[in-house]
């Protein structure tokens, strides 16, 4: 009998699967089972290979999950760089988009109804937890349609278990807003908003920006009726 073939059945009959001995002796698995065939194990051998052979499998497969999920997340921080790089300085024109959008999306458009009237006066209202939104929207207002900062006020809605003062501190040192300008903060998530989020998810609540300026209100649903000519 060959030398490597009786090293083979050493290690088959030691509990080694096909391709441990593989590994150990270079040999194929199809002339692993040719040698072996009618080789007979005990039942507790059979049970440790098969055992042992599972477990590295899975072991396998949780490192091959691992590897893909890291070159998942890596292709993902490359792609989100790479566009990053393609926005550029923002124009008076850009703000004036962006800003009309955001409102669009995010900001308060319904006309007021009191006595089934529409009254003649509204607000601007943006309400979000975004805190980079909120300074983008803060931008549009300051930069394109020069709100004066006397103007710009603000609210915020917390959980019970947040701190007041550290949201309040929170949101002026983004918004750059006045500390006299926030009004009093409400404790409790709108009913348009339970069961949408686990709490956690809003660390610093939510912030309401408003601009008493029906002008303005009406310019602004003006912009966003120019954007509606490009749908």
């Amino acid at each position: 009998m060959r030398f490597d073939k009786q090293k083979a059945y050493k290690l088959r009959l030691s509990g080694k699967s096909y391709t441990e001995i593989k590994k150990a002796l270079g040999i194929p698995k199809a002339t692993l089972s040719t040698w072996f065939n009618g080789l007979i194990l005990s039942d507790k051998l059979k049970n440790s290979i098969n055992r042992r052979t599972q477990e590295k499998s899975l072991a396998g497969l949780i490192e091959r999950n691992q590897r893909q999920t890291t070159l998942a997340q890596e292709r993902a921080r490359r792609f989100r760089i790479e566009a990053s790089t393609e926005v550029g300085e923002l124009s008076s024109g850009d703000l004036l988009l962006l800003g009309s959008a955001l409102y669009w999306a995010e900001g308060y458009k319904r006309p007021i109804i009191r006595n089934g009237k529409e009254v003649t006066h509204h607000k601007v209202s943006l309400t979000n937890s975004d805190v980079n939104l909120v300074k983008l929207f803060l931008r549009f207002l300051r930069e394109y349609c020069d709100v004066p900062e006397e103007r710009i006020r603000a609210s915020l809605r917390a959980f019970r278990h947040q701190n007041a003062k550290e949201l309040h501190g929170y949101w002026q040192r983004e918004t750059k807003i006045r500390p006299e300008n926030f009004g009093k903060i409400y404790f409790g998530i709108s009913k348009s908003s339970l069961g949408k989020r686990p709490f956690n998810r809003l660390p610093h609540g939510v912030i309401q920006v408003t601009v008493a300026d029906t002008k303005l209100f009406h310019k602004i649903m003006g912009y966003i009726d120019g954007l509606k000519r490009f749908v």
